[in-house]
């Protein structure tokens, strides 16, 4: 598979997902959820204008290009504009709010002073393997790329003018394709459709649709041909409408910040407005279970993937779900995405497919469990549903229970403690950010109880039991904040460090003061850590790193999330000027299309890395909230 790094556009519903370059090219098709399963290896498409060869819409040396979302929707449009033929070509891709197919509008009009004879070339290629063989079929009209249990079939109402099953890779550069195959072997194929004349200052139009098939519901020899039949009857100028009166409607009614009224910039409003239409993208509708982003490197070329759920990413997203009126979906995601995920230990593994099914881990993380504990009461005190705690409370204790043990094992020093990744899955051992996470679900669990004490009442045996386990984690909080103090704080350094092993300063350092709040912003350690952040981790273009001498992707790169977690302690400390300058920071390094990456361009700055990451988003979010409601904008 080709190495496919940014996804600079994302359109879907609720169960087609799609994502795009900047010039157009779709690059991933996803059915079912934000990560699963994933269709294409490559989708191009391109012209045959006159004599020439195969012009490529999306890499071609005399292509301009621009690309922006209809405002307030998940409607992408791409303008491609062919310099040397003069020919204007608008790209519409879209995903109907009532049908699961994928819409490709195209408006092609010559702007030259000569008729234009031109053929629209589609080359696509479906992942394939030994154990799920693709393979190519054309019928009724309709290029069908099929394996055992799904077929993508792209098609229009327009009648193909060639077709070439096999060896398309042979004869697609020329922008002539055929072959008498109509079935065959190949996992790449190509189709042509002629548009024939165009004449100076003329346009024509042309709709693809791009449908994916479940082969146990529509067999392809029986079933298929009437539902394509179907949809080349849809109306899709009803269809578009309908999308964007949908997803615009969506916004304003989770514009519960009410932005889009306010003074603020442009650019603030389009990072807001866009996060909006990314979560319900990123969000498994029947689990609650949250995609960290559209995954970037199937292969693993540069990392370990992303387009899968972390519990401790819960901390930030389902209170920022919270903010903009999303609070059913992050309701799901304690209700039902942990409880279908939670070990019988009480422990939640490293990372999870959305659906509930373990993904692919290297470890454990202790603080993905703490984070379940402290984002639920933080879930509670927005929505104040006493039954959404009473109904979780069994799974609760049952993570408490394994916190407990390991904290038994830290304090005993044990040997055979299993070691935990700390936040950024690098190091294994014991971090400050695990630790402060820990006590945090140890206080939260506290408020817990005391919400549910008058509940239980008239229970005696329960209500005892309830006390004799909230002074148990009093006792626990107090030995945690005491061994936090005495093994974190570096008097060397005069800093508290991440870990004991190579005591690297990490921005991670200040998630023992916000969001876990175990030291106060006030202590004199606290703010010599500030100080030693800044002058460590800071970069010349006044974003942050994560942590001193980080290897992963270079390692200069300031991360959005690191940038807007040192915001979140300044508005903490009430420095309003310091918060603005990071939150800026962050806003002027959106994309274009108003996506946060995980990392930071300093030359650029633009996203460098994963465009579009859950986290970044809900940082956002959270320190916008922040900012407005302490009156600083």
């Amino acid at each position: 598979m080709n190495t496919k790094y940014f996804n600079d556009g994302v359109i879907g519903n609720n169960k087609i997902k799609a994502s795009f370059t900047k010039t157009g090219e779709m690059i991933r098709l996803l059915y079912g959820g934000a990560d699963y399963k994933q269709f294409l290896d490559f989708f191009h498409t391109g012209v045959k204008i006159n004599d020439s060869a195969l012009i490529y819409l999306h890499n071609d040396i005399n292509n301009l290009y621009s690309q922006e979302y209809i405002e307030k929707t998940n409607i992408l449009r791409t303008e491609i504009f062919n310099t040397y033929f003069k020919t204007r070509i608008t790209q519409i891709d879209f995903v109907p709010i009532e049908e699961n197919i994928l819409v490709k509008k195209y408006v092609i009009k010559n702007e030259n002073n000569i008729d234009l004879n031109i053929n629209f070339l589609i080359y696509s290629k479906i992942l394939t393997n030994l154990n799920n063989d693709t393979a190519g079929f054309v019928k009724n009209n309709a290029l069908i790329q099929y394996n055992h249990d799904f077929s993508v079939c792209t098609f229009s109402k327009q009648n193909l003018l060639s077709k070439q099953v096999n060896g398309a890779n042979n004869t697609i550069s020329s922008g002539i394709i055929s072959g008498k195959d109509y079935v065959g072997m190949s996992s790449d194929s190509a189709i042509s459709y002629d548009l024939e004349n165009i004449k100076p200052g003329e346009e024509k139009e042309l709709i693809i649709f791009v449908l994916v098939n479940k082969n146990k519901e529509k067999d392809i020899l029986i079933k298929l041909d009437d539902e394509l039949n179907r949809i080349k009857n849809l109306n899709v100028n009803n269809l578009e409408e309908n999308t964007i009166n949908f997803w615009r409607n969506y916004v304003k009614e989770h514009d519960k910040l009410k932005i889009n009224n306010k003074e603020l910039s442009e650019k603030i409003k389009q990072i807001y407005n866009r996060t909006i239409l990314l979560f319900p993208l990123l969000i498994n509708e029947k689990t609650g279970g949250i995609s960290a982003g559209i995954e970037v490197d199937e292969s693993r070329t540069k990392c370990g993937r992303y387009s899968y759920c972390w519990p401790r990413d819960a901390v930030f997203i389902t209170e920022a779900l919270d903010i903009v009126g999303m609070s059913d979906e992050a309701n799901k995601f304690y209700s039902i995405f942990c409880k279908m995920t939670q070990s019988k230990n009480g422990m939640w593994e490293q990372r999870f497919f959305t659906d509930g099914r373990l993904a692919p881990c290297w470890g454990y993380q202790i603080d993905e469990t703490a984070s379940v504990i402290f984002g639920s009461y933080a879930h509670y005190k927005f929505m104040k549903d006493i039954n959404f705690l009473k109904n979780n409370l069994k799974m609760y204790e049952n993570a408490i229970t394994f916190l407990q043990n390991y904290i038994d094992n830290l304090f005993e020093n044990k040997e055979t403690m299993p070691k935990s990744y700390d936040l950024w899955e690098e190091f294994e051992g014991v971090s400050l950010y695990s630790i402060s996470a820990i006590y945090a679900a140890f206080k939260s669990m506290t408020r817990i109880y005391d919400k549910l004490k008058a509940l239980y009442s008239e229970n005696s045996t329960k209500f005892k039991s309830i006390l004799k386990k909230e002074k148990v984690l009093e006792k626990y909080i107090k030995e945690i904040k005491e061994y936090c103090k005495n093994n974190f704080y570096d008097e060397e350094k005069k800093s508290y460090v991440r870990n004991n092993v190579d005591k690297k300063i990490d921005i991670s350092l200040l998630g023992s003061i916000v969001p876990f709040q175990m030291f106060s912003k006030d202590e004199k350690e606290v703010i010599n850590t500030i100080e030693k952040i800044n002058m460590t981790i800071r970069t010349y273009t006044g974003g942050y790193v994560r942590y001193e001498n980080d290897g992963y992707m270079g390692g200069y790169n300031p991360w959005p999330i690191a940038t807007l977690w040192m915001a979140w302690y300044y508005l903490e400390a009430n420095e309003k000027d310091k918060a603005l300058e990071l939150f800026n920071f962050v806003t002027n390094s959106a994309s274009n299309n108003g996506f946060l990456g995980e990392q930071v361009n300093n030359d650029e700055m633009k996203p460098s890395w994963v465009i579009g990451l859950t986290w970044s988003h809900a940082m956002y979010v959270l320190i916008l909230d922040k900012i407005l409601n302490k009156g600083f904008i």
